[in-house]
């Protein structure tokens, strides 16, 4: 953490070690009392808006495990909220600044086209496994060879859904043939950090002592700049204080757009296009098309993906993080041909994977760097169309509630006027 960043609105004795500073939007409160923000803020400003982009971090950052998830994949109270701010500080939609966090995680020179990486491969995994992988098979590879080589104990991946085809679940991996089963991508969501809770990682580890757990997550750029955040304070998060703790290695899928399962796949592709999802052995984004393949291996589907806009999850135009800035590694299909992965290696982390997993490769220097570049510029233009606050990676980390509603024309206090200072009923 720079010491240039205010903190988040915690009690004194919570922000002793790193000195007595208040934020500044701190200061207007009577005695210095940091403010409260509730999880009802939060719900009416990003929820209730549709600017959820599920990744999570809420879920997780809570310290008494109050937000839980819905039937519809999105945060919801569970019990009583002690307002401690951090469900709103730590959403990157919310109070988090995210493009602050990519300078926080990378340096002065992580803000600018695809980053700082280290290096850069066009990449594929050359076992024959690789069939019913996304392109070049490098996510998959990479979590192999972590877990045998004893690196990490398991690895946060996408499951298929046992009761709803081609929705994505969390999944711990703990084994390379998990990691084969479950090779390729999803398009949708699995709020993979509510599954950091101690009672999901103590089912697959029961005989740990979680304390010396090591896991590495994928997952897209908005789920690794909350795990980066989290990770830079000494807080407790409750259930979930092992498993933030625990993870060690983080691959970014790029990414420019996420959507809703039964916008997607029941409205978009069942109804109107007819195309059962049980009918669907693989799903890809190319070229700026979205593509379907059938269990014989027929494309039934070759489309513009702007078509499928209206299902896409309505917080992801205001991301402007393609590649995945805090990410050890970032991993896509853009700037390599087909059948390889794209692999940007940003830390010394991200180094060692590439290192443990390069005798399995067959691989080149990044085929068009200018791509990838190009999409991250585009993308950035898009959000900087759909953001409402001023984008600005050299700002404080974290923006209050009040500041939002102000940009964003919500109302400033959701609370019921009846009972005064007391969350609404939904908080």
């Amino acid at each position: 953490m720079t010491t240039d960043d205010p903190l988040p609105r915690e009690p004194p004795d919570m922000a002793s070690d790193r000195g007595n500073e208040v934020p500044k939007f701190q200061k207007d409160y009577e005695g210095g009392k940091p403010s409260e923000t509730w999880f009802t803020e939060l719900d009416h400003a990003v929820i209730q808006e549709g600017r959820c982009i599920q990744c999570s971090t809420c879920v997780a950052v809570c310290p008494v495990d109050t937000i839980g998830v819905d039937e519809n994949g999105l945060p919801t109270q569970t019990k009583m909220c002690i307002g401690c701010s951090r469900c709103w500080d730590f959403c990157p939609r919310g109070g988090l600044r995210y493009e602050r966090q990519w300078k926080i995680t990378g340096g002065e020179d992580n803000v600018k086209g695809a980053g700082d990486p280290i290096d850069e491969h066009s990449a594929k995994v050359r076992d024959n496994w690789r069939t019913n992988a996304q392109d070049g098979g490098l996510v998959t590879a990479m979590l192999i060879r972590l877990l045998e080589e004893g690196k990490i104990d398991g690895a946060i991946i996408a499951t298929e859904s046992e009761d709803e085809p081609w929705k994505a679940e969390p999944l711990i991996a703990t084994t390379p043939e998990e990691c084969i089963e479950n090779a390729g991508s999803f398009y949708n969501q699995t709020m993979a950090l509510e599954y950091l809770d101690y009672r999901s990682i103590e089912d697959t580890f029961p005989e740990m002592n979680l304390d010396d757990l090591s896991l590495a997550v994928v997952g897209t750029p908005c789920v690794i700049e909350g795990i980066e955040a989290l990770q830079d304070f000494e807080w407790d998060y409750g259930s979930h204080e092992e498993g933030v703790r625990a993870i060690e290695y983080t691959i970014a899928l790029m990414c420019t757009k996420n959507f809703n399962y039964y916008k997607f796949v029941g409205e978009q592709l069942e109804e109107k296009r007819g195309i059962p999802p049980e009918d669907i052995k693989k799903m890809d984004i190319l070229h700026g098309k979205m593509m379907v393949w059938d269990h014989s291996d027929e494309m039934i589907l070759e489309e513009d993906i702007e078509n499928f806009h209206n299902a896409a999850l309505k917080g992801c135009d205001e991301c402007a993080d393609f590649t995945g800035y805090c990410a050890d590694v970032s991993v896509g299909s853009v700037g390599s041909s087909d059948e390889y992965s794209s692999v940007i290696i940003r830390t010394e982390t991200g180094q060692e994977m590439w290192e443990l997993t390069e005798p399995e490769l067959d691989y080149h220097d990044l085929e068009d760097r200018s791509a990838i570049g190009g999409l991250q510029n585009w993308d950035k233009k898009a959000a900087f169309d759909a953001l409402e606050r001023p984008f600005d990676p050299d700002a404080p980390r974290f923006f209050s509630y009040h500041e939002h509603a102000e940009e964003y024309g919500v109302d400033p206090n959701p609370y019921d006027p009846s009972v005064k200072g007391e969350p609404s009923s939904s908080s």
